[in-house]
């Protein structure tokens, strides 16, 4: 009787790096992805006697990620992911879900003369757009998108007071800090909406317009309490996604004591730190 035996498993490629020119008469489009790709389905006997027949090998799929981009005419990551998946699914019978993960690196067309130039860029923030596509042989799609590394901070209307105070409580309490954080987000789409299909990027823009704007005029009295409330205004923004997963660091800036050099700081100066920081997150779905 074997002592041992296979549970779930799954295997792909990740960290394959794709640079997509698209030339136009006028202007050219450019797109920097990061992909990973995941594969289930009938892998047993590679595992447990070394067969390899039903191994689709990894470098085939970073070589599929680079074709895909050269013959779709996808214009978002979500479209890309859904391609890309439907080209493997659709010749390794033995593969029975693929799960696709897209970053897309933000680059900005230079501005010359007062005019966005038609073939040079710059490299914009450390923000990333993401998706996570996923599908079985036969099923529908499922996906979630995203943002992720976007960096805000603002400088009013913030707050923490009356939180649990004990011997080794030293932080003070306060009306008026600084509120530091970078943002991941993550929503899923509704069955309905993937099915009727809907334009991905016009989504992700107003959707990160929401959440920017409730961050900025929120009334916060806690990192958990702003993030909250992006969430819950995305989710009343659009009928097309069904839940809203936020994880915001509280990247804390110091006030800086300038006493010892003869000087008031009535926050004024800071010194911002990376480490430690506060960790928050949730899910929030509607009621």
């Amino acid at each position: 009787m074997p002592i041992a035996k296979l549970s779930e498993n799954r295997y792909g490629k990740s960290r394959v790096r794709v640079m997509r020119v698209t030339k136009h008469d006028d202007h050219h489009d450019l797109d920097e992805w990061t992909v990973q790709i995941l594969l289930s389905g009938d892998f047993e006997t590679a595992h447990t006697e070394g067969d390899n027949s039903k191994i689709l090998p990894t470098d085939t799929m970073k070589n599929t990620c680079y074709y895909v981009a050269s013959v779709s005419k996808a214009d978002s990551i979500e479209a890309y992911a859904k391609a890309l998946i439907d080209y493997i699914l659709s010749r390794n019978a033995q593969v029975t879900g693929a799960e696709v993960i897209v970053k897309s690196h933000l680059w900005k067309r230079m501005t010359i003369d007062g005019q966005p130039y038609p073939t040079a860029f710059l490299r914009g923030s450390d923000e990333m757009q993401t998706t996570r596509v996923s599908k079985t042989q036969n099923g529908a799609f499922e996906i979630a998108s995203g943002l992720d590394g976007l960096y805000v901070l603002k400088t009013a209307q913030s707050g923490f007071v009356g939180y649990i105070k004990d011997s080794l409580t030293t932080l003070p309490e306060t009306t008026d800090r600084l509120f530091g954080t970078v943002v991941k987000a993550e929503w899923t789409y509704t069955p309905q909406a993937i099915a009727e299909g809907l334009d991905f990027n016009k989504v992700r823009t107003h959707l990160r317009e929401t959440m920017l704007a409730t961050f900025a005029r929120h009334d916060s009295l806690s990192v958990q309490q702003t993030l909250f409330a992006m969430g819950e205004d995305a989710l009343a923004h659009t009928e097309m996604i069904d839940s809203v997963y936020l994880l915001m660091p509280n990247k804390h800036n110091l006030l800086i004591d300038l006493a010892r050099f003869g000087e008031e700081n009535s926050n004024h100066i800071f010194v911002p730190t990376d480490e430690p920081h506060g960790t928050i997150e949730a899910t929030i779905v509607r009621g």
